[in-house]
């Protein structure tokens, strides 16, 4: 996998960690209460492969839990957390996914903060994922955000994506009815996950899979494929390498979307993104079609009703079918066709006063005589 993504242009796009999830671990540790990588799975152990994976220019990440057992059962954290955080800098990790299995919710507010501090103690820089909200949330506890933010650089809040669509629009759901709470805790460095890319797996189509890719990127999502990359068919490899979409996900200030409509089965999400210009921001807008008739929807909407409404207008451009609509005003209506289970998003850029319409000003020079 770390090949195909520099040799497939992966890397080229902004595609950077190579992350390993559970099972890497023998199931027992070693004689000094060190973790064993498995020794048939990785035979020369997880600082080669990190030196590999560096080798291509890329970064590395690996999987723990926070309990006393990961959730395939492999031996967690639990009572070596500073030891287990340097044997991760020893092995020069750049990326650390903690889980919650087999350990209890009411110790996560504890557990997660010394963890992170233990993986700053050792002075390497290490991406800190956690799955501390979900465990708590499901346990009928309010997580603390503001101690959240804090520690982690991300975290999951909701269930484990499953290769369907079923599962996909039960996280669209989950986020967008959640959304006044969810939004406010992301920002630069510190990021709701809705959970893995999906696409070019099995589980969702064409349309489906642009759809996924579109709302990750309207919701700040962080962009982790979960594909086998030999064998991915030429137009989901597409998706997932859409510069336009991408450079949306990642628009520097940082600024989770929402979803702004919902009406029979017909919704529209919308982000602030850069460039801004005095008071306005300019925008990405996704419109989707949940519904199941079979038929393409037209949806009908003034850059207005969108809440774009800067008097200089914005420039339109579609990011899957790379149509550019011009500069248009806040008055404008534009029209589009999604089709079912799919998405068209479109980015507005907003436009400096000096490029705005304004009615003709000649300049007179008086010449001497």
């Amino acid at each position: 996998m770390a090949d195909l993504v520099v040799s497939e242009g992966y890397a080229a796009v902004g595609y950077e960690y190579i992350n390993v999830d559970d099972c890497w671990l023998e199931k027992s540790r070693g004689p000094r209460g060190e973790l064993v990588a498995d020794r048939r799975r990785f035979p020369s152990g997880m600082k080669a492969l990190a030196n590999y994976v560096h080798a291509k220019g890329l970064k590395f990440g690996i999987y723990e839990d926070y309990g006393n057992y990961t959730c395939a059962g492999y031996p967690g954290i639990l009572g070596f957390s500073a030891n287990d955080a340097a044997q991760f800098a020893s092995w020069d990790v750049d990326y650390v996914k903690l889980d919650g299995c087999y350990s209890l919710p009411i110790d996560m507010d504890h557990g997660y903060p010394e963890f992170g501090r233990n993986l700053n103690a050792t002075g390497r820089p290490m991406i800190y994922s956690c799955s501390w909200p979900v465990y708590q949330i499901y346990a009928g506890m309010n997580p603390n955000y503001s101690s959240i933010i804090q520690h982690c650089n991300l975290w999951r809040n909701y269930d484990d994506i499953q290769d369907s669509w079923a599962s996909l629009e039960s996280i669209i759901d989950y986020y967008g009815n959640n959304q006044d709470a969810i939004i406010p805790n992301a920002g630069p460095g510190h990021w709701n996950d809705p959970d893995m890319l999906i696409i070019g797996n099995f589980g969702l189509s064409y349309e489906q899979s642009k759809t996924q890719m579109a709302l990750w990127a309207i919701m700040a999502a962080p962009l982790m494929m979960s594909v086998d990359l030999r064998t991915i068919r030429p137009e989901f490899k597409a998706i997932l390498q859409n510069r336009k979409i991408i450079a949306v996900d990642q628009d520097p200030l940082g600024i989770q979307g929402r979803r702004i409509y919902k009406h029979k089965g017909i919704e529209i999400w919308s982000r602030p993104i850069t460039p801004i210009y005095q008071t306005y921001y300019s925008y990405a807008i996704a419109f989707v079609n949940r519904r199941t008739d079979g038929t393409p929807s037209d949806v009908a909407v003034t850059l207005r009703e969108l809440g774009l409404i800067s008097p200089t207008g914005y420039r339109v451009e579609d990011l899957y079918e790379e149509v550019d609509y011009g500069v248009l005003s806040p008055q404008t209506k534009i029209k589009v066709k999604v089709n079912p289970s799919g998405v068209v998003i479109l980015r507005a850029d907003v436009q400096p006063e000096r490029f705005s319409k304004r009615p003709y000003n000649p300049i007179f020079y008086r010449y001497p005589n």
